[in-house]
């Protein structure tokens, strides 16, 4: 039966590619990918809504409030059991990086069941409390629904990538109504290399979801009351791009600290309680680390600038504006906290959001002490709009996206020259600490990132060395008697040979030429065995090394081609240069005929 189904799949693709062509094709899915993202989306706000709806306010029970201190830890108890016995043959991970070493290094596939168990888990997790954002979890399950629609009808590499990033782009469209930041994130975070071709199915795709998603949601997100920017302030833009720039250093370097420290808790389910009670502390001092965290800046957008103290313990004390900055202050540093005690307990989610409210409190509290200090009158609505995309921008090394979100987000298209300062100064500041961001270090560190700038490297990690063995050399044990075997070496037209011994266990090479000199000259030629001949091979290979670090070893050591080994130093083949050139002319021979 599915022999029978995959024929008629592959009949059917035949037909197809004599009627459409590839360009128009991708178009076409790309509009697909956006009606199912963009679904997706408004099911995964719908779902954190109605949870977070049900909690604060539906049930009903005179002792619910002392839970509120248990519900992020068991939000994240639920998230992590879920993974547990629901996701069991497969890995489950959470944020970007997951994807974008799918595009590097698993030829853009990106598990099935990231296509509903992002949306689950992620709204389990947010609306009990978890301070993350969904933005990510759509993205994931976006990518998710291109790469295996792209499997599902046998398309190459590059269109599963392309339909990859339109499911991104339809994600962001559709969690924000944001369709330009959609193309523009998927454009600066997830594809190596940008075409003028791909504009036309991300656009689409981004399109496409933002209308589904509006079908569902109307609401514009935030509300920004402007008359504009003035000359004068922008001295201070420049000053709170520097300030939120330095900000973003330490939450990148908060991120690695953070995640070393719960790497180190082995069990799971202490990780849950350890994450989820600290969680839960800081959401009962500071309620503002609730979910998402975007009522606080609407109501600070609106004017409300005790809105962060309010609905605190503290809230009494409302009235001393220094202690309203102090608490402030303190409620950004503990957002980073809470974001990634969420995300290192088991939770799932994202630091997109989390950094839009950090960078939107970070501006509110510089503004709101400019204008407490007399020094200069500022637009408090317009520095916190600024401090989100800088702080967006920065973190996530990605200054055209916060620049467009913001403006499409808040509608606030007027403040576009103060937008790309703070973001341009702050992505500058952050860039020259850390070279990659958070979610790509871990990969750049491994050499599994794809490159803008090296297109080789880029090219590279494309490649898997698995295919590129070369089996067809002579092995010879140890013992083999090398007048009894000349009849295979000679039929080989190879001029080197493996030698292993008993249990496959690689112990060197013989040289063909040297070979048959011996045999010629030896006049106990018929004794002699593959362990008379044997030389230590130059350099070894690992089944599962990166071709960058193969070519390197091979010009290291001045030879054309290598043995490659497996994790236990068993013999596998051999791999070349002229393999390797050849698979790399062959995948830029690719790139070039790409979308035609």
């Amino acid at each position: 039966m599915y022999i029978r189904f995959v024929n008629y799949l592959d009949s059917l693709n035949h037909y197809r590619k004599s009627k459409i062509s590839n360009r128009n094709f991708l178009i076409i899915l790309a509009v697909i990918v956006g009606v199912l993202a963009g679904l997706a989306a408004a099911v995964l706000k719908s779902l954190t809504h109605h949870i977070e709806e049900f909690l604060q306010s539906d049930w009903q029970w005179k002792y619910k409030y002392y839970l509120y201190l248990l519900f992020p830890l068991i939000g994240i108890m639920l998230t992590v059991m879920y993974v547990k016995y629901f996701i069991r043959k497969s890995k489950f991970e959470t944020g970007l990086t997951p994807l974008l070493y799918a595009i590097s290094k698993k030829s853009s596939r990106v598990e099935p069941h990231n296509i509903y168990s992002q949306i689950i888990t992620a709204a389990i997790t947010v609306g009990f409390g978890g301070s993350t954002g969904l933005e990510a979890p759509i993205v994931t399950s976006g990518s998710a629904i291109g790469s295996n629609l792209g499997r599902f009808l046998g398309l190459s590499y590059r269109e599963i990538t392309m339909l990859v990033a339109c499911g991104a782009a339809a994600g962001i469209a559709g969690a924000f109504n944001s369709p330009i930041a959609g193309i523009v994130f998927a454009i600066e975070i997830l594809l190596p290399e940008f075409t003028i071709p791909v504009f036309i199915p991300l656009l689409l795709s981004a399109a496409t979801a933002a209308v589904v998603a509006r079908l569902f949601y109307t609401q514009q997100l935030f509300f920004l009351v402007t008359e504009g920017w003035q000359m004068n302030a922008l001295v201070y833009y420049v000053l709170l791009a520097g300030l939120i720039g330095l900000f973003s250093i330490y939450f990148t370097k908060a991120n690695y600290v953070v995640k070393g420290l719960f790497y180190k808790i082995k069990h799971p389910y202490t990780k849950v309680i350890v994450g989820g009670l600290l969680l839960g502390a800081l959401v009962f001092l500071f309620p503002t680390l609730y979910g998402e965290g975007y009522i606080t800046i609407k109501s600070l957008l609106r004017g409300d600038y005790l809105a962060v103290i309010n609905n605190s313990i503290f809230s009494e004390y409302n009235n001393i504006p220094a202690l309203v900055i102090l608490f402030t202050v303190v409620t950004v540093f503990m957002k980073s906290v809470a974001t990634l005690a969420t995300l290192g307990a088991g939770g799932n989610g994202g630091t997109f959001a989390p950094s839009l409210i950090m960078g939107g409190l970070i501006g509110f509290i510089f503004a709101y002490v400019v204008n407490l200090s007399g020094i200069a009158h500022l637009n408090v609505s317009n520095f916190i709009v600024a401090g989100m995309a800088a702080s967006l921008s920065s973190i996530m090394h990605a200054p055209l996206t916060g620049i467009f979100l913001i403006a499409e987000i808040t509608g606030g298209y007027i403040l576009m020259v103060p937008l790309m300062i703070t973001s341009a100064i702050s992505y500058a500041i952050n860039r020259s600490s850390q070279k990659h961001s958070i979610y790509t270090k871990a990969l750049a560190d491994k050499g599994e990132l794809l490159s803008y700038e090296d297109k080789d490297t880029t090219v590279l990690n494309q490649m898997k060395l698995r295919y590129l063995v070369e089996k067809d050399y002579v092995k010879l044990n140890l013992n083999d008697k090398l007048s009894e075997r000349m009849s295979d070496i000679l039929q080989s037209k190879r001029n080197i040979c493996a030698v292993v011994d008993e249990t496959d266990d690689f112990k060197g090479l013989i040289y063909v030429e040297e070979l048959f000199k011996e045999m010629m000259n030896n006049p106990h030629k018929n004794e002699l065995t593959a362990h008379h001949l044997v030389q230590p091979a130059p350099n070894t290979i690992n089944e599962n090394e990166d071709l960058k670090l193969v070519l390197e070893k091979m010009e290291q050591d001045n030879v054309w081609l290598l043995p490659v080994l497996d994790e236990v130093n068993r013999y596998k083949g051999f791999v070349s240069k002229t393999a390797i050139f050849n698979k790399y002319r062959a995948l830029l021979m690719r790139q070039n005929d790409y979308m035609s």
